[in-house]
């Protein structure tokens, strides 16, 4: 069914139970309100800023969104990108864009001018929603994409370039327009991290949205009563799409603006959250603060806590471990997945697979997965080759770019470029992105294996692997590492520590620094790349 169907359900079967509650520590009430409508909690003795609204009102505002596009032309087919920080409008406007049969196209909001109008142009983009974060970003850019496109402003005091959003979507009809939707009409353009360049436009349509939904809810059990904490952008596919596995089940979310250890368990405590998705920085802050007596646990109520999974990028052993010790009654699962794969679930652990922490798993529901190496299919454990996966949820293509899409689809088999294998129970392990390996002296080395080894050593707070040029070797493996706060560490101790990798694999230079991530927890490696003059002689190889 269109994922528009299970929102028109929740709103006749739970009218006025709350499904989505925004929480901004930092933000004042008088701030900022942009939907009168909204039901206004008080902040509470924390100075927390609350609002909340029901399903009904869910459903009510996205059909506002929906005959507010309607009634200025836009039709089946055309696009609307959203580039707002995640706020209780978001959902309802990506929901109204669905409900006119346009496309949602989801923006990153760390992107600058250029790239907000390189996206805009890729997407063929008719109406933009902006909030008043991006207002500089778009006044830069205004004289060049007003002139084709609506531009919708979503907050308090409008600039003169943009219309008010809030004032014209007041006065629209809250009945769900007549328009029908199939399972196989385009729904949304998403676009790839950009840690690679410019980002590219991929496709997907409703069987796929709806797909995720019946993932995220078989993989983790979600009920009515399942309450889930939202902090990842909802512009990517994997908090949306972690969310839908509420929107299924009719269960309440909350979006958490902050991302501090105490705002996390306060949240967590405050709101009775259920399900935690978490980014393995902010997990691993968490594990700190602890540590460290900043944050006492006796402070919050936890025991409705059930499970914390986390996504978006390799998982170190000793994360897990330091966490199950802490919380021993959590359930943990880590979820795979790409945008192009409708984010995460295709490959996922499973809750009931703890002892293989360090695997992403198997197949998710109604997924296939094999792993390929010249051609031939891999079957044996440990031999190294590319993951690819198969199911409802894989992208329609990359939008407007055939040639991109015939080299990552074959024959419904979406080629993830990560380099993976099997262990002896046939789980599989992610090595490296296919991009990232390293050839040194003639041996290919995976930096994401000497990453999660060297994460082990106490004193680590994060690390990443790339690739320098050598002269003798062609590339030697250097380690980028951010040392724990408080904590001295020396060159020596790190390469002390890696003695007990493989003398191939040690790392010849070490860097200590900040490791750069994007909003979704992935290793900025091509800023890295480029701050350290590495020169990739895979990279150049797989473009030639």
């Amino acid at each position: 069914m269109p994922i528009t169907e299970l929102l028109e359900k929740n709103a006749k079967l739970y009218p006025d139970d709350v499904c989505l509650v925004e929480i901004n520590p930092d933000l004042e009430e008088k701030r900022r309100v942009t939907w009168r409508e909204y039901e206004l909690i008080q902040p509470d003795v924390r100075q927390h800023y609350r609002r909340e609204i029901t399903w009904h009102v869910f459903n009510e505002k996205a059909n506002r969104v929906a005959n507010l596009l309607l009634s200025r032309g836009i039709q089946k087919g055309d696009k609307v990108a959203i580039l707002l920080m995640n706020c209780l409008e978001w959902l309802p406007i990506y929901f109204g864009i669905l409900k006119t049969g346009a496309l949602a196209v989801p923006m990153n909001f760390r992107f600058d001018s250029e790239e907000i109008k390189y996206c805009l142009d890729l997407s063929e983009t008719d109406v933009l929603f902006f909030g008043p974060e991006f207002v500089g970003r778009i006044e830069e850019i205004v004289d060049e994409i007003d002139d084709k496109r609506i531009i919708f402003y979503v907050g308090g005091d409008c600039p003169s370039f943009a219309e008010d959003y809030d004032k014209l979507s007041a006065n629209c009809s809250s009945i769900a327009p007549d328009i029908k939707l199939t399972e196989e009409d385009d729904a949304a353009i998403y676009f790839s991290s950009g840690t690679t360049g410019f980002p590219k436009a991929i496709l997907h349509n409703h069987e796929s949205l709806s797909h995720s939904a019946k993932v995220e809810q078989n993989h983790h059990g979600q009920t009515k009563d399942d309450v889930f904490l939202c902090i990842p952008p909802l512009y990517h596919t994997g908090a949306k799409m972690h969310w839908f596995g509420s929107l299924l089940s009719g269960g309440k979310a909350v979006l958490l603006k902050g991302v501090t250890p105490k705002t996390i368990l306060e949240t967590v405590s405050n709101e009775g959250c259920t399900i935690v998705w978490l980014l393995v920085p902010w997990a691993q802050d968490i594990l700190l603060s602890i540590e460290r007596g900043e944050v006492n646990l006796d402070d919050y109520k936890l025991d409705q806590w059930r499970l914390m999974h986390i996504g978006a990028q390799p998982v170190p052993q000793s994360l897990i471990k330091k966490w199950k010790a802490l919380f021993p009654h959590h359930d943990y699962d880590t979820n795979y997945g790409l945008s192009e794969s409708i984010g995460p679930g295709c490959v996922h652990l499973g809750v009931e697979n703890i002892h293989k922490v360090g695997a992403i798993g198997k197949a998710g529901f109604g997924w296939e997965t094999k792993i390929v190496a010249d051609g031939k299919v891999i079957t044996e454990p440990n031999e190294v080759g590319e993951l690819a996966v198969k199911g409802p949820g894989v992208m329609t293509c990359y939008y407007n770019n055939p040639e991109a899409t015939a080299e990552i689809l074959k024959d419904g088999w979406l080629y993830t470029g990560d380099m993976a294998m099997y262990d002896e129970d046939k789980f599989i392990y992610l090595v490296d992105r296919k991009k990232d390996v390293i050839i040194s002296g003639g041996e290919n080395l995976y930096p994401v294996q000497i990453e999660n080894f060297i994460s082990k050593f106490s004193k680590v707070k994060d690390v990443a692997v790339i690739g320098l040029a050598d002269e003798r070797l062609g590339e030697i493996a250097a380690a980028i590492i951010e040392i724990k706060p408080g904590e001295d560490c020396s060159e020596e101790e790190i390469n002390e520590f890696c003695k007990e990798l493989p003398r191939y694999k040690r790392p010849k230079k070490v860097i200590f620094a900040d490791v750069p991530r994007n909003a979704t927890g992935k290793i900025e490696k091509p800023l890295l790349r480029e701050r350290y003059n590495s020169t990739n002689l895979v990279a150049a190889e797989n473009k030639a």
